[in-house]
């Protein structure tokens, strides 16, 4: 592949309020990593936390704050609270997850022998969190790193024959809930009334039906790519390579396949229009993620913040306990703030 890595921070930056900054590998990608200076509590370096989301984070997507006093879940939410005071609950996800303290949950809960794909939190609806935090209360033994990629050089280096397909006839999601085969929709939205789904679904134009066995299908038409507010650069964002069938491992997918249509699988992706992806473009779009992927191994204490749009995120398998708490805020809809 010829495309170069963004251009990022070079060597380390000038202290500030007793934290430093440098990336973390020698190409300058993400993410740039925030390490103490002098020994303080964690409310005093605040200040220059915020320092260096605001003007790194732009540029570099991503910041590693590492060696911070963050011992705790209580401290990770009044670290996360330090840079906003709109901190948003996990509405309408697509992974089983729990809450942990207010508006901090676990990270995605699938089996550790998984992997779970490179992809930006919720891209595949219109309504997203342009930040997510990421913290390390117990890293596993091996394996279960969160490897991250800028996305805007995910746009850059997919063919343009492939890019102007997906953003002209954008990205239809599937999901089927429930039935033992995908998190049950009571959880997905937070509700037990029927009611409560019709009306989120009427609020954000997601096609809604209940099914004969009482279960719900919903459709939604989203971007494929977008455009960041701040920065006015072009993102890749959407997770039809996540959803669509061809995700699936070939055995796990003979075996759904074999008891319920693909109608019913848990989740798939088709163009808008409701016309099928072609598997071999989607298979481009992975290559493209898996050459841009960094990765590095958690420590206890980490604190992973990034700019949700600029950065996909996803998780390799693992062995051991692992404890990667998440956090997320400041939504943002398809057509500005929400």
């Amino acid at each position: 592949m010829s495309c170069a890595p963004l251009a990022g921070v070079n060597g380390s930056l000038q202290e500030q309020g007793g934290l430093t900054a440098e990336p973390l590998t020698a190409d300058g990608r993400l993410p740039c990593v925030v390490t103490p200076t002098v020994d303080r509590r964690l409310d005093e370096y605040f200040e220059a936390a915020r320092y260096y989301a605001n003007t790194l984070l732009p540029s570099c997507g991503g910041l590693l704050f590492r060696g911070l006093p963050v011992r705790s879940v209580h401290d990770f939410e009044s670290f996360v609270s330090a840079f906003t005071t709109s901190l948003v609950s996990y509405e309408f996800g697509s992974t089983p997850r729990s809450q942990v303290q207010r508006h901090v949950y676990t990270s995605t809960e699938y089996p550790p022998h998984q992997h779970i794909p490179l992809h930006n939190e919720q891209a595949y609806t219109r309504e997203w969190p342009m930040k997510i935090w990421f913290y390390c209360g117990h890293a596993p033994v091996e394996g279960g790193y969160t490897p991250i990629a800028d996305s805007r050089e995910v746009y850059r280096c997919i063919p343009a024959r492939i890019r102007e397909r997906f953003a002209e006839k954008q990205i239809m999601y599937v999901r089927n809930y429930g039935n033992g085969l995908d998190v049950p929709w009571q959880k997905v939205f937070n509700t037990q009334d029927p009611a409560v789904v019709e009306q989120f679904c009427r609020d954000n134009n997601i096609h809604y039906e209940w099914k004969e066995d009482g279960e719900l299908r919903t459709r939604q038409v989203a971007q494929a790519v977008a455009t960041h507010p701040r920065t006015g650069e072009r993102v890749w964002f959407n997770q039809a390579h996540l959803f669509h069938v061809s995700n699936l491992d070939p055995a796990v997918r003979e075996a759904l396949l074999a008891v319920v249509s693909e109608e019913d699988l848990p989740r798939n992706a088709c163009y808008g229009d409701g016309s099928p992806i072609e598997a071999d473009l989607l298979d481009e779009i992975r290559d493209v993620y898996r050459s841009l992927a960094v990765q590095f191994a958690w420590q206890q204490g980490d604190v992973m913040m990034l700019d949700n749009m600029l950065a996909a995120h996803g998780r390799t398998p693992f062995t051991g306990r692992r404890q990667i708490l998440v956090a997320m805020a400041e939504p943002r809809g398809a057509q500005g703030p929400c």
